[in-house]
Parts: structure tokens; C-alpha cells; sequence
């Protein structure tokens, strides 16, 4: 797993040496200030390149959450200084900003500090926030009564989505009063440790509704065997490459891309007279479904970047990075993720879940 993340620990630190040299310059400090604020930053690279490594697994719960939180938070947080300080060296090249506003500049560095606390208090106060999307589906008349499903995906439950972030996502999903529950993957993040000792199996056998998931790119991550016995656990139904009937809809559940063995959609379809949904983690090779005559696709994955401008990255890549779409008779909805990976920041995109009545 190191080596997959070598390219972005390199990105990191050159990040961490051109906002480095910019906060040492614009920083109206003694000499000895500068070099606390090149410490601390050097502390918080470790803690995110600790983060990638087994040691989490050695640490004790409380240290191991503390490590993930502060050194994916300031990554983020890295990421928009870098952003800044790149405006602000384009606008000294073209003469709209003084040289002498990025040289020990108190007004600047004021300035600058007061923008980057709003951001992410709103970022962190926004990712709390769960939005409800509601989606009305129609079966054509091939159900007896309405379905009540509610979808998500990407609940990354670990060392910074806790027991008690996930009771909450429980009681969201409870007072819908569902008749059934679709996770489109990647319920956990990267490791099952405190998932495990946090009994958050436990939360998932609260839930008043039969839930069935697909398989996600972490869960292989986190070790795919593990993921298998857990949801047993935690009374989750896995669909890999299968499929069940459910007050009158046909659930199929995708393994995983990651999976190059994985079965075609061709393979899992057998009965068109059912209305089909299908979860598919990774929203790739959308005319896979519509040519197969599903009704509807459930994804996530895309997270649509997290924080913006990385949701225009997935807008470009994906045919759907989120929301609903739609190919012939093929409805689609690509979740951005109730959870979330790496810092609890949301900025320009949004956790949610959604609530399907099919008629």
C-alpha cells in the first residue's frame, strides 16, 4: 500500500516546501517563530506519512484516530494554501499584488489566517451536515405496493468516522422507516482494526431493515476476507456477483473492479421481468446497465472530489460523478458518499444519503 502512495507523499512534500518558504517569508516573526511554524508544519507531514503505515495498527485507539485526523485535516489545509499562495505569486507576476504584501506582512498573514479558519470551520460544520435526496422511481406496474430503499455509500467507517458518527447515520436511516437499505460499497475505511474494537457491528444490527451491499475498492484495501466476515457480523447481506429478490425487487450486487475477475453484468442478469437495481461501486462503463435493461444503478466512489476544486477532477473523468442521470430507460444516482475518506472536510460537494420511493 506504501508504494500506492508514494506519487502523493511526494506531492505532499513539495506542497510542504513551497508553502513553507511562503509562510517564512510572509509571516511577520522572529526567526525563532518562523522556525516553530516550520517544526509544526514538519510534525504534521509525519502524521499523515504515518498515517499510510502499519504503526496505526500498534497505537492505541485514541492515539491511532488522533494521527489519521490531524494529518489528513492538514493535508487539506495544505492543499488550500497552496492554492493561495499560487494567486497570490501569479498576481505579484502580473503587478496586481505588491511585493511587499508576501514579506512580512501582518495585514496578510491576518488576513489569510482569518479566510483559512472560516473555510474549514464551514467545511466541518458542512460534512456533519447529511443532506436527504428524495428520488421517485417508477415501475413500470411490475410491483404490487411501493418500496421504501434507502441508499448510500461510502460510509468509510475507521479510525475518524467512530461508533458514534455512525449511531447517527443509523438513526437517520431508521426514521425513514425503510423496507429495505442499499450501501454501494466501501462501508469501511482502511482497516477493520477499530471497527473491530469499537463493536460498530453492533450499530449495524440496529437498523429496522434488511440491508444488502456490494463490495467497494476499500474493502480489498482493508482486506476483503475480513470485510466478508464482518458484514456476516454486523448482519449485513453481501451480494458478490449475486443477486436476491426482495419484496418484489432483484438486487444485484457487483464485486468490485478491483477484481478483474469479476463477473460481467451479462452474467448476473436472468430475470427482466423483475424491476432490477443493480449496486456497482465504481460508476465506470455506465452502458454496461442500459444495455442490459436494468432500471436503476446505485454508485458512489467519486465522492465528487470531496472538497472543490477536485469535484471539476471527477466531473471530467466520469461520465456521472454525482447525482442523478440517466441512459435510455437506465436510471442512474451516483452518491457523493455519506461518509468520507481522509479529513471530515466538505467544501463544494456534500454527505448524503437518499431516500427512493419505487411506485
Amino acid at each position: 500500500m506504501f508504494m500506492r502512495f508514494l506519487p502523493i507523499l511526494l506531492v505532499l512534500l513539495s506542497s510542504l516546501v513551497y508553502v513553507g518558504w511562503h509562510i517564512w517569508a510572509i509571516a511577520p516573526l522572529p526567526v525563532w517563530g518562523k522556525w516553530t511554524l516550520v517544526g509544526v508544519a514538519i510534525v504534521l507531514f509525519a502524521l499523515e506519512f504515518v498515517g499510510f503505515t502499519p504503526l496505526m495498527n500498534r497505537m492505541p485507539l485514541w492515539m491511532s484516530s488522533c494521527v489519521y485526523n490531524v494529518g489528513n485535516k492538514y493535508v487539506i489545509v495544505l492543499f488550500y494554501l497552496l492554492m493561495a499562495f499560487v494567486v497570490l505569486d501569479l498576481g505579484r507576476l502580473v503587478h496586481i499584488v505588491p511585493r511587499s504584501l508576501l514579506h512580512e506582512s501582518l495585514p496578510a498573514t491576518a488576513v489569510l489566517t482569518v479566510l483559512m479558519v472560516g473555510i474549514f470551520v464551514y467545511a466541518s460544520v458542512h460534512y456533519n451536515h447529511k443532506e436527504r435526496v428524495s428520488l421517485e422511481l417508477d415501475s413500470g406496474g411490475r410491483l404490487q405496493q411501493p418500496v421504501t430503499v434507502v441508499m448510500a455509500s461510502d460510509l468509510h467507517i475507521g479510525y475518524h468516522n467512530r461508533r458514534a458518527d455512525l449511531a447517527k447515520w443509523v438513526d437517520l436511516i431508521n426514521a425513514e422507516h425503510p423496507d429495505v437499505v442499499l450501501i454501494a460499497g466501501d462501508i469501511v475505511d482502511f482497516s477493520f482494526r477499530p471497527v473491530i474494537e469499537e463493536d460498530m457491528a453492533a450499530e449495524f444490527r440496529r437498523i429496522e431493515a434488511p440491508v444488502y451491499a456490494c463490495l467497494g475498492n476499500h474493502e480489498y484495501y482493508a482486506g476483503e476476507p475480513d470485510a466478508e466476515q464482518f458484514y456476516r457480523e454486523a448482519g449485513i447481506n453481501l451480494l458478490i456477483d449475486s443477486s436476491i429478490t426482495v419484496d418484489g425487487v432483484r438486487v444485484i450486487g457487483r464485486d468490485d473492479r478491483t477484481n478483474p475477475k469479476r463477473k460481467s453484468l451479462s452474467q448476473l442478469i436472468y430475470d427482466d421481468s423483475l424491476y432490477t437495481i443493480v449496486l456497482d461501486h465504481q460508476p465506470y462503463h455506465l452502458e454496461e446497465a442500459e444495455r442490459q435493461g436494468v432500471d436503476f444503478q446505485l454508485s458512489g466512489h467519486t465522492h465528487r472530489g470531496q472538497v472543490w476544486p477536485l469535484s471539476w477532477v471527477t466531473d471530467a473523468l466520469y461520465e456521472c460523478s454525482w447525482g442523478s442521470h440517466q441512459r435510455g430507460a437506465t436510471h442512474y444516482y451516483v452518491s457523493s458518499g455519506l461518509g468520507i475518506w481522509g479529513a471530515k472536510y466538505r467544501i463544494g460537494t456534500q454527505s448524503e444519503y437518499v431516500v427512493a420511493q419505487i411506485r
